[in-house]
């Protein structure tokens, strides 16, 4: 066995955690660990042949033989994290509380039944039976007892690479119907709970004029360090006595480290509250099927102020969702249907408490930290210039982030204040490891921009807390960018130099109100060998002897037109204007990506300005 890998994606100067140590002897413990990483779950760890085998189990494990609870198996850990409790620190892999859940003797089972019973075993079976992928064993613990089976499963996920297996209970005298862990919120070993293990409970945390989740964004690391921020402009007595951010127990059960949240299957569907029905601007009437999402219009800066919300920015694939008696369908802001892309989001519904609804949101793909990436994301999707589409990166797991609520079982919510919308989003989901609500601060901009250009965010949102939902841009909600960057449309390209292939840079441009296409100027960086081949190919389909661009277009070398129907995510220092041709022009324009999830049409330059607001 090797821990090579354990090691690899550790600096152990920086972290707690026990250096990589293969022990030659096995006691054949077992322990469980809840892991409060980027995402809420347990490790189940066997100890085999000198070092733990591991898998993370979304839900944890069960004692009820119903459930059989999705299991990923991960790199072996060494013998000494057994005991190992604690937290790790911001900045490592798997950063966050873990806590003893259970500890016991495991032994393995003869995969041959004598008269209907499993035996014990040897550990050579287990090995081979582990190699086969269906590994039959006995718990001895404080919490977990009886007999129990890991299988593996033929991945359904995009680019599954054999880890996916599931835990099962087997049917014994220890079983439990309807088994909840979320009973058992104690270490084994200390007996404290998460938060005492984190050491916040009862510390300086951000502080919210009502109670909100930590989202899946855990925002252990996002409450602290909007406090920190905040501490900085002296938080009043008023602001003191808002309360904080909730830190009780979760009423769902625990998720997965490198999911998200999972949560109990769903219970019957409540009917809609009275208080939905009389919210002032509720109006009842059958779902719509079409909605144009309502889009920010750009802020220059940060600011404070008690009358707006402000949200995290998330740097995904904005989408409806619209969920019809157990049925997902996800639309595009420019209307194309998402749904086909993104399977593992097809139980959204089991975690909305709602027969028909509408959502707003963001489907993010999150780093190892749980950042939003775009890049993730371009990787798990592929570039999809037109009706194109190239292949993705495989295994790449995205979230929807649920930010607005339009429709609710009958009543349409769109002319009710924003902030009652939220309250209503809140109340019927159920994070988990395909939906999240996504959390707000209300009031405090300036902290929440400093938090996330801490943490290498694209940048923060501001909304009216009255605003309505309004099927257009707004100056009632704002974006508020860390880093500038811009959507702009592809009018051509450049010829490449020296050892350069493909080509050389990207004629960009974005539309006027005239709805001519205004040359904003070329991006040449940014690009690696795979990409410049893989936005090459999706030109020269495109290529075309007509100018798209309104006037000459000035560039250094010879500019091949294509047509005006690819979408590049440009990050850029500033706007600067050039003497030469006149005109708004990109300095220091760097290539993120193509952006399939939005038409050229949406490109505007009277967008692209920030507002002093």
């Amino acid at each position: 066995m090797s821990l090579d890998e354990y090691k690899r994606r550790r600096r152990f100067e920086g972290t707690p955690e026990p250096p990589p140590k293969f022990e030659k002897q096995s006691q054949h413990r077992f322990v469980v660990q809840r892991h409060d990483a980027t995402r809420l779950h347990y490790d189940f760890r066997l100890e085999m042949e000198g070092v733990l085998k591991s898998w993370a189990v979304p839900k944890g494990p069960s004692l009820d033989p119903a459930d059989k609870r999705l299991a990923m198996q991960v790199e072996d850990h060494p013998v000494s994290y057994f005991d190992f409790e604690g937290t790790i620190p911001e900045g490592n892999y798997g950063a966050g509380t873990v806590m003893v859940w259970d500890v016991g003797k495991w032994e393995p089972l003869s995969p041959i039944p004598i008269k209907g019973e499993y035996l014990p075993g040897t550990e050579k079976e287990a090995i081979a039976m582990l190699a086969k992928g269906d590994l039959k064993f006995r718990l001895k613990g404080k919490r977990l007892n009886g007999d129990f089976a890991l299988v593996r499963i033929k991945g359904r996920r995009p680019g599954s690479k054999g880890t996916e297996w599931l835990l099962i209970k087997k049917k014994d005298h220890h079983v439990v119907a309807g088994f909840d862990i979320e009973a058992y919120e104690t270490s084994v070993v200390t007996d404290r709970t998460m938060a005492q293990i984190a050491g916040d409970e009862g510390s300086a945390q951000w502080k919210s004029s009502r109670p909100a989740t930590r989202g899946r964004l855990k925002a252990a690391w996002l409450a602290d360090a909007v406090a920190r921020a905040d501490r900085k402009k002296s938080l009043t007595t008023e602001d003191t006595e808002k309360g904080k951010i909730r830190q009780e127990k979760p009423q769902l059960p625990a998720a997965d480290g490198h999911l998200p949240s999972a949560t109990k299957k769903k219970s019957s569907v409540p009917t809609v509250s009275s208080v939905v029905k009389n919210l002032a601007g509720g109006t009842p009437r059958p779902m719509p099927t079409t909605i144009h999402p309502m889009l920010a219009t750009a802020a220059a800066k940060p600011f404070d102020d008690p009358n707006w919300l402000f949200e995290i920015k998330w740097d995904g694939y904005r989408a409806v969702a619209f969920l019809d008696e157990g049925n997902l369908r996800l639309v595009s802001r420019s209307q194309n249907d998402l749904t086909s892309q993104f399977p593992e989001l097809g139980d959204l519904p089991q975690f909305v408490k709602a027969k028909r609804a509408i959502l707003d949101g963001e489907i993010v793909a999150l780093d190892d930290q749980g950042r939003p990436s775009f890049s993730l994301m371009q990787q798990r999707t592929g570039f999809q210039p037109g009706k194109r589409r190239l292949p993705g990166r495989e295994g790449v797991p995205v979230i929807y982030y649920a930010f607005d609520l339009l429709y609710l079982d009958g009543v349409d919510l769109r002319r009710v204040s924003l902030e009652q919308r939220k309250q209503q989003l809140q109340s019927v989901i159920e994070n988990s490891v395909v939906v999240h609500f996504s959390d707000h601060y209300p009031e405090k901009g300036i902290a929440l921009f400093e938090a996330a250009r801490q943490r290498g965010l694209e940048g923060i949102v501001a909304k009216k807390r009255s605003s309505t939902y309004d099927e257009k841009r707004s100056s009632e909600w704002l974006k508020i960018k860390i880093t500038a960057s811009q959507e702009c449309v592809i009018g051509g390209y450049t010829d490449p130099e020296g050892s350069r292939e493909h080509f050389g840079a990207l004629v960009l441009g974005l539309y006027e109100k005239q709805n001519r296409l205004i040359h904003v100027g070329q991006v040449g960086t940014g690009f690696d060998q795979r990409t410049l081949k893989d936005v090459s190919n999706s030109l020269r389909p495109l290529e075309t002897k007509e100018n798209p661009f309104y006037g000459e277009v000035a560039a250094l070398r010879e500019v091949h037109f294509v047509r005006p129907e690819l979408v590049a995510e440009i990050k850029f220092s500033e706007w600067t204007h050039e003497t030469a041709e006149g005109g708004m022009k990109l300095r220091a324009p760097v290539f993120m990506g193509l952006r399939a999830d939005k038409s050229p049409e949406e490109c505007r330059l009277e967008e692209a300005v920030p507002s002093s607001e």
